[in-house]
């Protein structure tokens, strides 16, 4: 088939290499402009080292950006990983229209962090949709959705590059072609079951010491690498990465007061919470780079009895 590709970052080179491969054509590559000081974007760079053409246009409701789509004649529209707004008057343009990519199981998780939101709540399941864009967010039918476990340890970069990307690579593939030989169903959201969620920002990712362990635990997993959980020691920010959590067998057992650095092992130290203990391997102080936990405080960063985030 012949394809128009609008994404950007590693998924959308992802997707692109993968049509490719199987042989079909991409008449042209739609990326948002480029970032004063930010890295070259992934999808562009792919694009450009095998000759396609590349458009960046500031805004998708553009008539050139219109016009453009147009000239390219392509069977289907391909959003891969997209933050622009697509109106109608371009996702419309392909032969068999466009569809698009969407980290979570929709209705529920509509909006920009959708694999970190589930994590954070404790959800042990999530999966990707493929649907039909329309002009609100994340709310057009829906053509084909996979499932995936979310573990009781697994962090955001376990979701995401272990399952959510290439499921959601091979689903694109498969999405397509049912769309394109008209053998797909377009199933209309339950908006009754729907909720939407922003982004899981640094404030969300904050760390408060009088929640629950479990919480807590959910918080730093769904923030883990990115944007990555945090407290405060001696009014710096410390970010916290790989992690295990200890929950007390009593109330009474609990060691410490809340927030208090109980214990530094070889490998790691131990923080209080409500219920139970988290045990922190691997940590970024401000300013620093990330590092072991245990290193933090052989270097006289952290000591046995601090109270973090006071």
């Amino acid at each position: 088939m012949r394809i128009a590709l609008i994404g950007q970052q590693d998924f959308g080179k992802a997707v692109l290499e993968a049509f490719l491969e199987r042989g079909d054509t991409v008449a042209g590559v739609f990326c948002a402009p480029d970032k004063e000081g930010a890295k070259p974007d992934a999808l562009k760079r792919a694009a450009g080292e095998r000759g396609l053409p590349v458009f960046q246009f500031p805004s998708l409701k553009s008539p050139e950006a219109a016009d453009t789509m147009r000239a390219l004649e392509a069977d289907l529209g391909v959003m891969a990983y997209v933050l622009q707004f697509a109106p109608q008057s371009f996702v419309g343009i392909p032969r068999h229209g466009t569809i698009q990519y969407h980290p979570s199981l929709l209705p529920r998780y509509r909006g920009p962090s959708s694999i970190n939101w589930p994590i954070a709540k404790g959800d042990t399941r999530t999966g990707l949709t493929i649907f039909r864009p329309t002009d609100g967010l994340d709310e057009g039918p829906v053509i084909l959705q996979k499932t995936c476990e979310i573990g009781p340890d697994d962090t955001l970069g376990d979701v995401y590059f272990g399952r959510l990307f290439p499921m959601g690579v091979a689903a694109m593939l498969e999405a397509a072609d049912l769309v394109v030989v008209g053998r797909h169903q377009e199933v209309v959201q339950d908006e009754t079951q729907a909720s939407y969620e922003g982004w899981f920002s640094a404030k969300a990712a904050r760390l408060h010491w009088d929640a629950h362990v479990d919480h807590l635990y959910n918080l730093i997993r769904a923030a883990n690498p990115a944007p990555g959980a945090w407290t405060t020691i001696e009014g710096r920010k410390l970010q916290l990465f790989d992690s295990r959590k200890h929950p007390a067998r009593t109330i009474s057992s609990v060691k410490g007061a809340l927030g208090e650095v109980t214990e530094i092992g070889e490998s790691a130290i131990r923080i209080t919470a409500q219920g139970g203990q988290i045990e922190v391997f691997k940590l970024k102080p401000e300013g620093g780079a990330k590092m072991s936990a245990a290193d933090f405080a052989r270097q006289g960063g952290i000591r046995v009895g601090q109270i973090l985030g006071s």
